[in-house]
């Protein structure tokens, strides 16, 4: 009797878990252990406002100390002369990192003294990323721009290229501060969660279910996606119920069968689904058109417009946020540039980029982009990447 009291109440206990409201739930896994700053709860209209008032915020406050590393002194003065670049992104043969590459390309010929090459690994795996990375400083460049599969691991590959004399810019997904100058951030962190959270919310209702489906836990620019998420969720919408993250390794096939995972476990129970990659979001709406369900699970997550037109098209998904990842690319190079220029140093708050114009610094030593940028059935066909 005893016994089976005491299943009854763990199982009482579990099921109480599963249902436990946001404001009671610990960080949701996947998410990295850093300090969050949700923005003010809304609707996703009053982001860019958002978006400003954090950066008038900062300037108020002043700008915070210069966080980044810097290279070992050169022998020769390179400001405006040809320089040799290698791009190393988390992988390669995936659209996203394919328009990154354009971008940079479109930089380098602009600039007409800038050589830029894409080498990475075909599987976004870190051990491989940093061999990469290590075959190019014993080879010998001016500057490797890089986004790195895991902050931690990728550091003292990079630190080693810092104290090589060569420059070192990150992209889309951030290493330690101290292992790189800059790093070029897409958006801020807690704009694209406000903006994933807003549109769950929207479609399915604040009291609404949902599983992730991201990379690694360990991915950094995802990890911290879903902190800012699952704080912002926190503040604004504490009846929304994370059910469960699932990793994916920005693999197309193990995307596919992680969002039919979530399907299959939860059911009627689940309300939506987080897509946190490039890969997961294309692929988790395919799996929920597959199964019939897209008028019962909202897929919210970030994709390259082109492998989204099909299911924005069809009305099976309505919100895909993003940024212009050509831009993005094109940032890191123009940024790369003015750093070996000697033109955007260490305690600058802003750094002209071409034809982006003047981009601001933000969190010590991060160049912004921009806010996020949410594409629809009304704009999507009017982009290609």
């Amino acid at each position: 009797m005893k016994k089976t009291l005491a299943i009854s109440m763990i199982l009482a206990l579990l099921l109480a878990l599963v249902s436990m409201p946001l404001s009671a739930q610990d960080r949701w896994d996947g998410a990295d252990d850093l300090a969050v700053n949700p923005l003010a709860c809304g609707m996703g209209d009053e982001m860019m406002d958002d978006s400003d008032e954090m950066m008038d915020d900062e300037e108020d406050m002043g700008m915070m100390e210069y966080d980044g590393g810097q290279p070992a002194m050169m022998g020769d003065d390179m400001a405006g002369m040809d320089i040799v670049l290698v791009d190393v992104p988390k992988l390669v043969g995936i659209g996203y990192f394919a328009a990154t590459t354009l971008g940079q390309q479109q930089a380098a010929e602009e600039l007409g003294n800038v050589s830029v090459t894409t080498d990475a690994p075909t599987e976004a795996n870190i051990d491989d990323q940093i061999q990469v990375i290590d075959a190019y400083i014993t080879q010998g460049v001016d500057g490797i721009l890089f986004a790195a599969n895991d902050p931690v691991a990728i550091a003292p590959v990079l630190r080693k290229a810092l104290e090589a004399g060569i420059h070192v810019v990150g992209y889309d997904a951030n290493s330690e501060p101290d292992a790189r100058e800059w790093f070029v951030n897409q958006a801020e962190f807690n704009g694209i969660a406000k903006a994933l959270v807003d549109s769950l919310a929207d479609q399915m209702g604040a009291d609404a279910a949902f599983g992730i489906v991201t990379s690694t836990f360990t991915t950094p620019n995802q990890a911290r996606w879903i902190a800012e998420m699952w704080a912002y969720a926190s503040e604004c919408y504490p009846d929304l119920t994370w059910l469960e993250t699932l990793e994916a390794q920005e693999d197309a096939v193990l995307s596919f069968q992680q969002a039919q995972t979530l399907i299959n476990k939860y059911g009627e129970d689940m309300d939506g689904i987080f897509a946190m990659t490039s890969v997961a979001t294309p692929n988790s709406a395919d799996a929920v058109q597959q199964a019939g369900l897209c008028e019962d699970v909202a897929v919210v997550g970030l994709a390259t417009p082109n492998g989204m037109k099909p299911y924005v098209n069809d009305g099976c998904v309505r919100d895909v946020i993003l940024w212009n990842p050509v831009d993005l690319g094109y940032a890191a190079v123009y940024v790369t540039r003015a750093v070996v220029d000697g033109e955007f140093m260490p305690g600058d708050s802003s750094v002209m980029a071409g034809r982006l114009g003047e981009l601001m610094v933000v969190n010590g030593s991060e160049v912004l982009l921009g806010p996020p940028f949410v594409f629809t059935a009304d704009n999507i066909n009017d982009f290609d990447f």
